[in-house]
């Protein structure tokens, strides 16, 4: 076999292996993969937009609110600000990869889908990183927040461990619904795509 023969041999080898998709398919792709994008943006600036919203409830000049509870809330929403940084650093790259126009191949998208099934885990640890913070939360306001009747350590312990167990299981659901509505059934759509063009 000649150099040139070989050269055939392996181009067709390789487009054999990455076929391109049609364009009417990749019409029918690109439309959940705009969805997706979308709704990244959406949860991005809202969420941007919760985080200002917390560091100015703080910080409005209340009078009789003491310095070191604002200070303990300031450095948790900083916290909050630090973990979420880490995620939708995560969840950016994702969204790069789903803005390349280069996704025209059955293996470029093969290699998403697994993403999206990567970003659903990301995702949902996302959501339960909030449980600290919202306990963190819990226990500065028992500390601060004046009551009429002075609570007992049993209340305490018994708010604290039920707000953690309600945290845990609300946010774990929250998590998988909002992915669900929001994500799931669009990666469905491309899932089934995919599985189109593998018959």
């Amino acid at each position: 076999m000649n150099i040139d023969e070989l050269k055939n041999a392996w181009s067709e080898d390789v487009s054999d292996e990455t076929p391109e998709i049609s364009t009417e398919h990749t019409n029918k792709i690109n439309l959940p993969l705009e969805k997706i994008r979308k709704n990244m943006r959406m949860e991005f600036w809202s969420t941007v937009g919760i985080l200002i919203f917390g560091f100015l409830v703080v910080w409005v000049p209340v009078p009789e609110a003491p310095f070191k509870f604002k200070f303990y809330l300031t450095v948790l929403l900083f916290s909050m600000v630090i973990v979420v940084s880490f995620f939708f650093s995560k969840f950016f790259k994702l969204y790069r990869d789903i803005s390349n126009p280069m996704q025209k191949t059955y293996e470029s998208l093969q290699d998403l889908m697994f993403q999206f099934k990567l970003n659903e885990q990301y995702y949902l640890s996302f959501m339960l990183s909030f449980v600290p913070f919202l306990v963190c939360e819990l226990i500065i306001v028992i500390e601060f927040i004046p009551h009429r009747v002075p609570l007992s350590d049993f209340q305490i312990a018994t708010t604290i461990i039920s707000t953690l167990a309600i945290g845990l299981f609300g946010l774990f659901l929250l998590g998988k619904y909002w992915y669900k509505g929001f994500y799931g059934k669009y990666v469905n759509q491309i899932e089934n795509l995919l599985n189109d063009l593998r018959k």
